[in-house]
């Protein structure tokens, strides 16, 4: 969602603009006091300020910004600028948090691949060697079999996973 946050009497006529632009559901705040309450109740993922709030109330301003989450701020003259500009200025911010979200989910994915491959290897060792102890009774050597296999089968898939997103990441550059 994009909250656009203007006195403007083109209000309207922006937010239908960025609508059509982006497909994204907008909308308008008529004061930065009213966007503040607005960030509080919804999450966005774009705040288009009218450079002209906050210019006029410092204080105001500062509130909203405490408020904006993971929004992103686009500010923007909209006394002097023309709708193309602000959309296009728009579609390049939704595209960097677009960007950023994909870089920070492939990051997590990895962190998460190298704690769990850890944690993988350690029990394919531990359940080799158990395997190799003499004398073992047969129900238990059974059990351990199965872990066994089931952490094999556990590392197959995280690998597939793996080469999912590298794949993923491959096609997106």
């Amino acid at each position: 969602m994009i909250l656009l946050v203007t006195p403007s009497e083109r209000a309207r006529e922006c937010s239908a603009a960025l609508h059509q632009a982006t497909g994204e559901k907008v909308m308008v705040a008529e004061s930065l006091a009213r966007a503040t309450t607005l960030l509080r109740e919804d999450c966005c993922h774009l705040v288009v300020l009218d450079q002209y709030l906050l210019d006029a109330d410092l204080q105001d301003a500062d509130s909203a910004f405490e408020h904006l989450g993971s929004a992103i701020p686009v500010p923007v003259n909209l006394g002097i600028s023309c709708m193309e500009r602000m959309v296009r200025e728009v579609r390049a911010a939704l595209q960097r948090r677009r960007h950023a979200e994909a870089s920070a989910r492939r990051a997590a994915l990895a962190s998460i691949w190298s704690e769990l491959n850890g944690t993988v290897t350690a029990l394919l060792l531990s359940t080799e060697l158990a395997l190799e102890t003499p004398n073992l009774p047969p129900a238990v050597s059974e059990k351990l079999a199965s872990v066994y296999d089931l952490v094999k089968n556990l590392r197959r898939r995280l690998a597939s996973v793996e080469a999912g997103e590298e794949a993923k990441q491959a096609a997106s550059v």
